[in-house]
């Protein structure tokens, strides 16, 4: 396994290298350790307003979403995998050609992943804390345990999510069953005030170290993991399905929409690939849910309202991943036969994404009547829509039809971190200081459309990368 390990791990290496050069794509590691070092410096300052516990609760927190985003590897078929980066051959479709068998191949490739994603990712950002440690006067073990609980709090986000979405391959009702027993769980936490990091063992450890803890919560990451692997089925494509056409009628009823027939060829993909309800299970519904639950046990420190509008935010920007779903599954060069521009395929997949946005829509209504907060639904959906088409003009302008691919470039992600950064900052003390202030966020659709028309433009003019 190792020299297939070390291959796919030279082949990912090439793949992103080929694509943005090897110093652009070394420099995205090394930018992530320096936002870390600058972060570590800023402690003092942030501490003066938010209290550790929160600080170290929020970090935890943000490392699982992490693993939460990274880790539906059951989603992947045959077909996932040899589009994971379009038309190019990977050694993960090498069962076909090679006497090796599709749950190994898939095993190594899982494992690569994860070490990717951990070395661009995880390990940047901890080993930049561990330099500046010593200079903010922060003991070194205590950096040490961190990197820890947080590589810990990755893998346990990562494996779950794993877990759950071969589940969803294998049995949806199994899913739906072990969701409700994680909500049930989360329900009687807070209802019977029992500390809620008993749910999130690495936090525990973070806390409070112990031995016993530590090979805890190492035990549940390898055990999901390895459960996972053995449940994984990897070949997709044993049995034929048939559909009823569904396109025309869509079409009529969608006409009103622009480029009515693109959009719907688009759904009608992510539906039949079944990756609709996975991608809205496991990139949205349980992310946001998981979000929701460690913001709220913030509650002491920041009003409902507040907690609310902040949620409201933070769904806008992972909604506009949504233009992801519709963007994996072709690449330009499926239309270059057709009488059809670059700007005409963006305006479509956009077009999709509008009537995807129902689901943060329904999301966020559900959660106001649930926590009843009803009256600050109008300023919650206002900011949410906001920000998310911001977000989506934003990856428009800078990624074009590859927003997956595009998003690994240093200068992309600097350009996209400041501009969601400052707008996400300046609207979320607007929506503090007063709920009403958050309409002022409808400013956002006049940059958004500015940013599509140019990102449009940008794009129809240069020639398309075949990934």
């Amino acid at each position: 396994m190792y020299s297939l390990f070390f291959c796919m791990v030279k082949e990912e290496w090439r793949i992103h290298s080929t694509m943005f050069g090897n110093l652009n794509f070394i420099l995205f590691p090394i930018m992530i350790c320096g936002m870390a070092i600058m972060g570590s410096f800023l402690l003092p300052l942030v501490q003066g307003s938010l209290p550790p516990g929160n600080l170290s609760l929020l970090l935890h927190a943000n490392y699982l979403l992490l693993g939460f985003m990274a880790g539906a590897f059951g989603l992947l078929g045959n077909e996932a995998m040899n589009r994971r980066f379009g038309q190019a051959s990977l050694l993960a479709y090498a069962a076909r050609t090679l006497p090796l068998s599709d749950r190994y191949i898939f095993t190594t490739f899982v494992l690569k992943d994860t070490f990717y994603y951990f070395m661009l990712w995880v390990f940047p950002l901890v080993f930049g804390f561990f330099l500046a440690s010593g200079y903010i006067g922060i003991p070194i073990i205590l950096s040490l345990l961190l990197a820890l609980t947080l590589t810990l709090s990755f893998l346990f986000g990562l494996c779950l999510v794993f877990f759950l979405s071969v589940m969803y391959s294998r049995s949806k009702m199994v899913l739906y069953i072990l969701l409700l027993m994680g909500a049930g769980s989360i329900l009687f936490v807070s209802a019977t005030g029992t500390n809620p990091a008993i749910l999130f063992p690495p936090l525990m450890l973070f806390y409070t170290f112990s031995w016993e803890l530590l090979i805890l919560s190492s035990a549940i990451v390898i055990v999901l993991f390895i459960i996972s692997l053995l449940l994984f089925t990897p070949d997709s494509t044993s049995r034929s399905r048939q559909y009823r056409n569904v396109f025309t009628p869509l079409v009529q009823r969608l006409s009103f929409l622009p480029f009515p027939a693109l959009m719907v060829k688009d759904l009608i993909d992510l539906y039949r690939s079944g990756r609709v309800i996975g991608q809205t299970l496991f990139s949205f519904l349980i992310p946001l849910v998981v979000i929701w639950f460690f913001l709220s046990l913030t509650s002491g420190y920041l009003p409902s309202a507040s907690l609310l509008l902040l949620f409201a935010i933070i769904t806008g920007v992972i909604s506009s991943t949504m233009y992801t779903w519709l963007t994996s599954f072709d690449t330009f060069s499926t239309y270059s036969s057709l009488p059809l521009g670059v700007r005409t395929v963006i305006m479509s997949k956009i077009s999709g994404f509008m009537l995807l946005s129902l689901i943060p829509v329904a999301f966020l209504s559900i959660l106001c009547l649930i926590s009843n907060l009803v009256l600050y639904l109008v300023p919650a959906l206002v900011i949410c829509m906001s920000v998310s088409f911001f977000s989506l003009a934003l990856t428009v302008w800078l990624t074009g039809l590859y927003p997956d691919v595009l998003i690994y470039h240093v200068r992309v992600m600097i350009v996209y971190f400041l501009c969601i950064g400052t707008v996400t900052s300046v609207l979320s003390s607007l929506a503090f200081t007063n709920p009403v202030f958050s309409f002022f966020a409808l400013i956002l659709f006049i940059p958004s459309w500015i940013l599509i028309h140019k990102g449009s433009e940008k794009w129809e003019m240069e020639e398309q990368p075949v990934y």
